[in-house]
């Protein structure tokens, strides 16, 4: 469930307030509204932790190659020195990257001219010879004027190069338009090479330092920490509200506490003689969400946490429906026992590890857990066993399979092949169904106070309309004649969706907020009927992984029995894996958007929450 909130007001004197909000933060139960500090010790307190942030982050990238030591370190009396250290060593290496760069491109523009060396030509120069670099097409340099002096060096196919004596640098009138000069480098070729050498091996100095600094990132990472919590603190204290022109300066501050905890704020705030004062937050608060479910609902939190969805405070708690429907699509979508027993396998040994440590099991493990007895019950159920043609599989494994959706069933002929697909298809769309229909029973539950609700009830008209008309025209026409209630269903639950989903009061008003956006409330129906035809994407998904699976086994199959059952083995581990990994990229595509997207939709929800973080000292581990 979502906790309900509490909006609360503090006033402190001005004097006091850094005071108030240590106290305050120790408390840790107010989660503030957004203030902007400013100031000059707040931007010096950025700049520490963007410079720590900047320093590990950065050496996370490096791979620290086995076996690797080192003598010297960067020496730092602290993690602030020492990523001050770290990044003058990245920038040092990016200078000496660019440098490298630099007369790469130097040497290779010259590399055709040998050697060259601008003192040279400075000390002619001075003894009043003047030479510049040219390239000339070599037919246009066998006809030079008499007058153009020339100092041959050497050709390829195309071009000779050459010397040009002048007087003063000036260039002939008579030298043809197609001579090239060639610019003179600032530095000899020579000098060149070695500061690339030179510079490799900075590189390599300063590689050595940094990768013996990546044992480091933890202690950094812990700074930056605490660092953050220094610029949250000034943050607020800089940004807090205050009066200072008045005979008692005041500052004061606002936020949001769960309802249970209101009585503990208002106790700190009497006992250090805070002005205090609590109300329901409006409409056009930014209330923050906080959730609370029990250990069983609490397992999809890793999924949520992972995609960063949080439902609005005014919004639903779906966790323990996202969880039900989430374990469902993913037995589906990996479809084989063999997959879920491994995954369960995987969770008991994680499992027991944690017992053995005397830690508590993470909710990653638990719910591993649960999605790998749900994969290893659909497997079951359709007796789908690593891809295992269903010929070899125990008698006893067949038994046990549901004989409606077996591939027992689909192996007897086409026609019960097909007739299993079709049982398959309706399945996905009864999921459908189920699910959408939950939406709007919530729906209904929640504006039953108001005729709103009927609209809803024109949702579900529809919604069940429209599954008969999917499994007529998808399904099988011949199977699931179109009943006779299906089209009077459907446009009846669409006339009262039409006249009250947007009613706030007034019917008059509802009907013409219908009748602005009448393009999107037909556009609905159809939007009814593409998101239940969506749910067949499990049964596609699905059926693509046994496909990869069967062809993994077919083409490992002959080599187990020869000499070669090596790579035989090799590939039956390399296959199931990918498939393994591509289900899971499958389930994060499709299983997630069943519920983030189709669910939701009927639901009204948008996920535009954010999390109940309240203002605190303590540092994650």
């Amino acid at each position: 469930m979502i906790v309900p909130m509490k909006k609360i007001f503090l006033v402190v004197l001005d004097a006091e307030k850094k005071a108030a909000l240590k106290k305050l933060r120790s408390a840790g139960l107010v989660h503030l509204e957004n203030v902007q500090g400013v100031g000059a010790e707040l931007n010096s307190l950025k700049g520490e932790y963007s410079k720590l942030e900047s320093a590990y982050m950065q050496l996370s990238d490096l791979k620290v190659p086995k076996g690797f030591s080192s003598k010297e370190k960067i020496q730092a009396a602290d993690s602030y020195e020492l990523a001050d250290k770290i990044l003058e060593l990245f920038d040092a290496k990016k200078a000496c990257l660019s440098e490298i760069s630099q007369c790469s491109i130097e040497m290779e523009r010259l590399q055709k001219w040998g050697g060259v060396n601008p003192d040279d030509f400075k000390f002619l120069a001075d003894k009043h010879i003047t030479l510049a670099m040219y390239e000339i097409p070599t037919a246009k340099y066998r006809i030079l004027p008499d007058d153009v002096k020339t100092v041959f060096v050497n050709e390829d196919k195309s071009n000779i190069r050459f010397l040009l004596l002048t007087e003063n640098g000036e260039k002939p009138a008579s030298l043809p338009a197609e001579a090239f000069a060639v610019t003179m480098p600032q530095k000899s070729t020579d000098e060149m090479a070695e500061i690339i050498l030179r510079n490799k091996a900075e590189i390599a100095r300063i590689d050595n330092l940094l990768l013996s600094s990546v044992s480091s990132i933890p202690e950094m990472k812990k700074a930056a920490a605490v660092q953050a919590k220094k610029v949250e603190f000034e943050n607020v204290f800089s940004g807090m509200e205050h009066d200072s022109e008045s005979n008692t300066p005041l500052a004061w501050i606002s936020g949001f506490v769960p309802s249970s905890d209101v009585d503990k704020v208002k106790k700190l705030a009497d006992s250090e003689k805070w002005g205090f004062a609590s109300t329901d937050p409006s409409e056009d608060d930014m209330v923050p969400t906080k959730l609370k479910n029990n250990k069983l609902v609490s397992l999809i939190y890793p999924v949520t946490d992972f995609l960063g969805t949080v439902p609005g405070y005014n919004e639903y708690d779906i966790s323990g429906w996202f969880l039900l429907f989430f374990a469902i699509f993913f037995g589906i979508i990996f479809g084989d026992g063999g997959y879920g027993a491994l995954m369960t396998l995987i969770a008991v040994f994680a499992l027991i590890g944690s017992t053995a440590k005397k830690k508590k099991a993470s909710p990653s493990i638990m719910l591993l857990m649960l999605l790998g007895i749900t994969t290893m019950a659909w497997g079951t159920i359709t007796c789908t066993w690593f891809g295992i043609d269903v010929q070899y599989l125990p008698e006893w494994l067949k038994n046990i399979s549901v004989p409606a959706i077996s591939n027992v069933t689909s192996a007897i002929s086409e026609e019960k092949s097909t007739w299993v697909s079709q049982n398959l298809q309706i399945l996905c769309f009864t999921l459908a169904l189920v699910q959408l229909t939950i939406a709007h029973l919530k729906g209904f539950v929640r504006y039953i106070r108001s005729l709103k609700c009927i609209g809803e009830i024109g949702s579900l008209g529809m919604l069940w309309g429209l599954y008969t008309l999917v499994l007529n025209m998808v399904v099988d026409a011949d199977r699931f004649p179109l009943p006779s209630f299906a089209i009077p269903l459907i446009g009846g639950g669409f006339l009262l969706n039409f006249v009250f989903a947007n009613y706030e009061g007034n019917l008059g008003k509802s009907i013409l907020e219908s009748l602005k956006n009448i393009v999107s409330v037909l556009l609905g129906v159809v939007n009814v009927f593409s998101d239940i035809v969506s749910y067949i994407r499990l049964w596609a998904v699905g059926l693509a992984g046994s496909a990869i699976s069967a062809t993994v086994n077919e083409m490992a199959g002959p080599m187990l029995g020869g000499f070669i059952i090596f790579a035989g083995v090799l590939l039956l581990c390399f296959g199931h894996g990918l498939n393994m990994v591509l289900n899971v990229l499958s389930v994060i595509v499709h299983g997630v958007r069943l519920n983030t997207l189709e669910f939701s939709n009927h639901l009204g929800m948008s996920w535009s929450g954010f999390k109940y973080e309240p203002f605190c000292e303590t540092v994650e581990k």
